[in-house]
């Protein structure tokens, strides 16, 4: 059973009202647009939810995985790629905290709580589920660093102030051989290629980068040479966690416009919500949509309980669940709905595109059943 501070509630409470209030109504327009809701940045940092799991020294309210997943949840409701940006901020925010020195967290991290974007920067072109296979070199001269490469499908690129960039110091070295950056905006030989045109999530934005000849200083450097790896993974099982709460959001959303169009649309004299069919495919629907919640809330209190030896497992599990329930139910959304469903006076098309996402970032689900299966077999 999950329990909630009267705090917690009330932070949840107050984000419902903002997704149900603020948000949802802009989500279509957010889609059809595609672009970059900076009206949400700001709703969020005045609501003090832009970077939740920020401890409170460095301007967050530090709230545990479990409240940040349900914020997730909420927002996703209505519109997931205005959860995306808390995810980016997190995922960009997350390997400071985890890695950085005292120095570094206090130059970077207070401003992402009032409003500054930052990015993880870790995918290349032919790095993607292969990550050791990153080409991007930072070579050792004087007081830093001189770092060139490229990456893509970076969410944030090109708007986030502050970047957490990965590369080989030591390429002989594999996993002990890579090492984590902060990079600031503007800084000389950083280069912005496209924005990707995605099928969903289009008010996120996902860009190319590259990096020439850019110089790094040494205090930018977030923890030892070598750290990089273990750095990136910390960082990548929690990112599983938020994608996870994400696609929870996403099909408990379409849930919602299911049942309220089954209990209005008329067929054969009745509400199709009194046809067998439409109930089987309504239960299988919730079924699968509080299966994937309750292993999500697990994953999620795994991580706040540090117990490492089963987060990797758990919110690899979680992530592949809960995005391949948000797929079939979205799918299975629009089929309740018809040709309503299809169309873009609906949101369920939109909820659909946008789940086909979850089940390839962070991590594609073919990856995440390998991570898991090789954490069921391994030896104690």
């Amino acid at each position: 059973m999950i329990t909630l501070t009267e705090e917690q509630r009330i932070m949840l409470n107050t984000v419902r009202q903002i997704s149900q209030e603020k948000i949802k109504p802009r989500a279509a327009e957010i889609d059809e647009s595609g672009e970059f809701p900076w009206d949400t940045v700001t709703l969020f940092a005045e609501n003090g939810i832009l970077t939740p799991l920020l401890p409170e020294p460095y301007g967050g309210i530090g709230a545990t995985y479990l409240l940040f997943s349900m914020i997730l949840e909420e927002i996703s409701k209505v519109c997931a790629a205005s959860a995306l940006i808390l995810i980016a901020q997190a995922d960009g925010m997350l390997p400071i905290l985890y890695g950085g020195n005292e120095s570094l967290k206090e130059k970077y991290l207070p401003p992402l709580a009032e409003g500054k974007l930052s990015a993880f920067a870790a995918t290349e072109p032919g790095a993607g589920s292969d990550i050791l296979s990153l080409r991007a070199r930072a070579v050792k001269q004087d007081n830093g660093y001189l770092l060139n490469g490229q990456k893509c499908f970076i969410t944030n690129g090109c708007i986030a102030d502050i970047l957490c960039a990965y590369a080989y110091t030591h390429p002989d070295r594999k996993a002990k051989g890579m090492t984590a950056f902060v990079v600031e905006k503007d800084t000389p030989g950083l280069s912005y290629g496209k924005n990707e045109n995605k099928m969903g999530m289009r008010g996120s934005i996902n860009s190319e980068l590259i990096f020439e000849d850019l110089w790094i200083p040494e205090e930018n450097r977030i923890g030892e040479e070598g750290d990089g790896f273990s750095n990136m993974m910390a960082a990548l099982n929690s990112s599983r966690l938020f994608t996870a709460s994400q696609a929870v959001g996403l099909a408990q959303g379409a849930i919602d416009e299911a049942t309220t169009y089954a209990n209005q649309r008329v067929q054969f004299g009745a509400p199709i919500s009194r046809l067998q069919a439409v109930q089987f495919m309504m239960a299988d629907m919730v079924a699968r949509t509080e299966a994937a919640r309750l292993l999500t809330y697990q994953a999620a209190t795994y991580l706040d309980q540090q117990k490492m030896n089963q987060v990797l497992k758990f919110c690899s599990m979680a992530k592949f669940m809960a995005s391949d329930a948000a797929m079939q139910v979205t799918t299975d959304a629009v089929q309740v709905m018809g040709g309503y469903g299809y169309m873009k006076d609906f949101p369920v098309e939109r909820m659909m595109r946008d789940a086909k996402l979850t089940q390839i970032y962070t991590g594609t689900n073919q990856i995440m059943r390998v991570v898991a299966a090789r954490e069921i077999f391994k030896k104690p």
